[in-house]
């Protein structure tokens, strides 16, 4: 499964490009630049919330290397493949229960707009998260 909004252009693999003065997919209002960009470049999601929208982005922009890096071991598939026909058109989070300085656990609760030619759908999931190693990753969701 992967999550496209706000792109300019395309890249050579069919996934969206996001110019980096552009607004961050993920919907927080801030550019990508200052959002989701240093996170897919290596700098550690301070919240569960923050990881939770940088890996929505890195499903809009097609990057498998990044999902696989934050997704817990323990829970990480052996293949990832993100297909460049699927576009996701947006994020909302619905609920936050923990994630932040301090916990060990986190739950994001969202809603993300999908499109697939002409099929429109929305995927609501429960994802968890851990922080390990003084950083947080993915653990698994429930969808709603």
């Amino acid at each position: 499964m992967s999550f496209g909004a706000a792109a300019s252009g395309a890249a050579s693999d069919g996934f969206p490009r996001v110019d980096e003065s552009a607004a961050c997919p993920c919907g927080s209002g801030e550019r990508f630049d200052g959002c989701c960009r240093p996170l897919l470049r290596g700098y550690p999601a301070p919240t569960a919330e923050r990881l939770m929208r940088s890996r929505y982005t890195a499903f809009v922009v097609g990057d498998a290397r990044y999902l696989s890096e934050t997704w817990h071991p323990g829970t990480r598939p052996d293949d990832l493949s993100l297909d460049p026909g699927q576009r996701w058109s947006g994020l909302e989070i619905v609920d936050v229960v923990d994630g932040g300085d301090g916990d060990a656990r986190g739950a994001v609760e969202f809603h993300a707009r999908w499109r697939y030619g002409r099929d429109r759908g929305e995927l609501h999931e429960r994802s968890r998260f851990v922080r390990q190693s003084e950083r947080w990753w993915y653990l698994d969701g429930i969808v709603q």
